[in-house]
């Protein structure tokens, strides 16, 4: 079973990459938010974060995507940082931020930060010839030699230039919401569009609820990071 509390997130995915939610100044509330973002965070990676009593994150196998997205480094703080080094605007959004860079150009946006995190496990685990994005125009991006780290970079800039959430949500396969894991992704493609990665999962023992982390990047490009919950403030 599933709990209903994922349907709310269903919906709040429908804003898009380029919405503009500004921080109001005024709202102490959300000054103390802001201040909490920009607080230490004491979390070195995903697997690090404790999770609610009751539950048990779920069985993964050790090569697999889901295992590789938990031992994702954390960064020390929770500051989002566009691509130029500029603080993002709302501070209030994330919960801690992944430690992966965001590059220096203006491309590494939402679409792209899924595809990135899916190159680099690709990477690692020397799965070469799977790293492989498809553009809007059907036209192909395959990853070739040299396999250094600097060429899989280089390659991902020409693919953020040339892919994005309406050209990904093709190359994805639907799955019911039933059957989510970790390495999942909600997507609305389009002009613009949004993904979110689910990043972690876990299994409340009694009643069979499900809870899980999104990640995202946004517009501008800026660090991928986890989001708080809207709707939960004890998640």
């Amino acid at each position: 079973m599933y709990s209903k509390t994922l349907l709310p997130v269903l919906s709040l995915l429908v804003i898009s990459c380029n919405a503009n939610v500004p921080v109001n100044d005024a709202d102490t509330g959300s000054r103390k938010k802001q201040a909490a973002a920009e607080s230490d965070n004491p979390y070195t990676t995903i697997a690090a974060i404790p999770l609610p009593d009751g539950y048990k994150r779920i069985l993964c196998d050790s090569n697999s995507f889901a295992a590789w997205l938990t031992n994702v480094s954390l960064k020390k703080n929770k500051v989002v940082h566009l691509f130029n080094g500029d603080k993002k605007e709302n501070q209030a959004a994330q919960f801690a931020v992944l430690d992966i860079s965001v590059g220096d150009k203006n491309l590494q946006q939402c679409a792209d930060a899924v595809m990135r995190l899916r190159a680099e496990y690709l990477f690692d685990t020397k799965q070469f010839s799977n790293i492989s994005f498809i553009d809007n125009e059907n036209k192909v991006y395959q990853f070739s030699s040299p396999y250094t780290k600097e060429h899989l970079h280089i390659y991902l800039q020409r693919v953020f230039g040339m892919c994005g959430s309406a050209s990904l949500s093709k190359q994805l396969h639907k799955k019911n919401i039933n059957d989510i894991v970790p390495g999942d992704v909600f997507i609305r493609g389009g002009f613009p569009g949004h993904a979110e990665i689910v990043m972690d999962m876990a299994v409340n023992d009694s009643s069979g609820k499900k809870i899980f982390l999104l990640a995202q990047s946004y517009m501008p490009a800026q660090d991928i990071h986890i989001l708080v919950n809207p709707l939960d403030k004890n998640l």
